[in-house]
């Protein structure tokens, strides 16, 4: 027996097994988006021993938020690039809870305002979420104000594979075809009023220069959409350029009011300086208004406003916007301003109207302009109440104010065009004179009668 033994050993030895060792796991990668021994401190890299924070460390949980411990890791550090597509930030607070898998990956759920759960509720319940692999996050730990927050910089998920997405059909799709179909009523409408002479008047030079603001408002709004193709400076600046234009254009209707009233209280309705001389007298008051607002906003948004650090940038309130609440707030006063000198207007001038005895040609061309001032004001105030309503944390809100936006430009094409009997009396009298090129369009009534915008030129001369 003792033999055999020996004889055993002695084989081992000679016939070495050829069975490798056991491999080591490779680790798991997990990246930080400061360098090893920092975290942000509002927004910044900083050492750690400068503060009294301690360094972040991942914290591995399984899909049902058990933490799973022991296992092998290793911490790459630096910020994910994104390419053409733009990088958010996310903070783990009440819409937004993040979780870093056994396998590196990083798992953001998104949760609605109605739903706002807590972290144990979050296991009970499968809600909205997206992976994001190694490459496409970095996860830190963030103090601001005093408050620390679980933090990551994502790259938003490719969204060529969500076309059949209701939400996606509506704000990416939908959404940018309302804009080009409103920016070309707009468009059309300024040409009009710019092109025929007798609609140069100054109700025609107000309406041209409203509808070139909210052409700029919303070519800049339609940059707005595609954030994903967009810096953050860049969408700051689309944002500021929208909102710009949007003042300019609702100080526009509030001179256009302005005139209206003005000159139904005159006692002489013949104009004693031209229409050029006066469109400059008031484009001098708007366009100082407006950029005196502009100014002050955009001062107050970098120098007074504090994010809040519950809130992603670039959608804070809602459905995305680069700027702060107060610089929004000084936006939109001056906007409340002229809604509220809106009607102001509209009742002063309805109880003139009432008490004007005998109406003369110029008084029904104002008349007309009323109506027209009146059902672009209404027009206008509702899309600015259902922007605001845009921005609450409501997806519907938002659907809202996509079809509102949408009605907004032809609705005025067809009030301060279409629907005008004097505008397509001279539309189809300058299609039909060029050498007969519409002849079935000819007008019946004799062609020397003078039109009010004739008329009004005219006197002026």
């Amino acid at each position: 027996m003792e033999v055999l033994f020996l004889f055993i050993i002695s084989f081992s030895y000679v016939f070495p097994s050829n069975i490798p060792p056991p491999r080591k796991k490779p680790p798991v990668l997990v990246q930080k988006c400061c360098k090893k021994g920092e975290i942000f401190i509002d927004k910044n890299c900083a050492l750690v021993n400068e503060t009294s924070e301690t360094e972040w460390e991942p914290q591995f949980m399984d899909e049902n938020g058990r933490p799973v411990s022991n296992i092998h890791y290793k911490i790459l550090t630096g910020i994910p690039s994104c390419g053409n597509r733009q990088s958010w930030e996310v903070y783990h607070k009440a819409l937004d809870k993040l979780r870093l898998l056994p396998d590196g990956s990083l798992r953001h759920y998104t949760i609605t305002a109605e739903q706002g759960i807590s972290d144990e509720e979050l296991n009970q319940e499968e809600f909205l979420h997206h992976d994001y692999r190694l490459g496409f996050y970095c996860s830190e730990k963030l103090t601001f104000n005093g408050d620390t927050f679980d933090y990551a910089i994502v790259c938003p998920p490719d969204i060529s594979k969500t076309w059949k997405d209701t939400d996606f059909i509506l704000r990416k799709i939908l959404d940018p075809v309302f804009h080009i179909i409103a920016i070309f009523c707009y468009v059309t409408v300024a040409i009009v009023h710019f092109v025929l002479p007798q609609l140069r008047d100054m109700v025609g030079n107000i309406i041209t220069t409203m509808c070139v603001c909210l052409i700029i408002a919303q070519a800049a709004d339609t940059c707005r959409i595609f954030t994903e193709f967009t810096s953050p400076v860049g969408f700051l600046v689309a944002d500021i350029i929208m909102f710009i234009s949007l003042i300019g254009a609702y100080f526009w209707l509030a001179s256009f009011g302005f005139y209206i009233w003005k000159t139904f209280r005159s006692p002489n309705v013949f104009l004693r300086i031209t229409d050029g001389r006066k469109y400059c007298y008031y484009s001098y008051w708007v366009w100082s208004a407006t950029i005196t607002m502009s100014i002050v906003a955009t001062f107050s948004h970098f120098t007074l406003d504090i994010p809040d650090p519950s809130e992603k940038p670039g959608t804070p309130i809602a459905q995305g916007t680069a700027l702060g609440l107060l610089g929004i707030a000084v936006f939109f006063s001056p906007v409340a301003c002229t809604v509220l000198a809106d009607i102001y207007f509209y009742l002063s001038t309805l109880q003139v109207m009432s008490t004007v005895e005998s109406y003369g040609r110029i008084h029904h061309k104002l008349k007309y302009c009323f109506e027209t001032f009146i059902k672009i004001f209404l027009i206008m105030a509702v899309s600015w109440l259902f922007l605001m309503l845009s921005w609450l944390p409501y997806s519907g809100m938002y659907y809202c104010y996509i079809f509102i936006n949408a009605l907004e430009a032809p609705l005025i094409l067809y009030i301060s065009v279409l629907s005008q009997r004097r505008v397509r009396f001279l539309l189809r009298k300058v299609c039909c004179f060029e050498k007969c090129v519409c002849p079935c369009f000819r007008p019946n009534q004799p062609n020397d009668v003078p039109e009010w915008g004739e008329e009004m030129m005219a006197m002026n001369r």
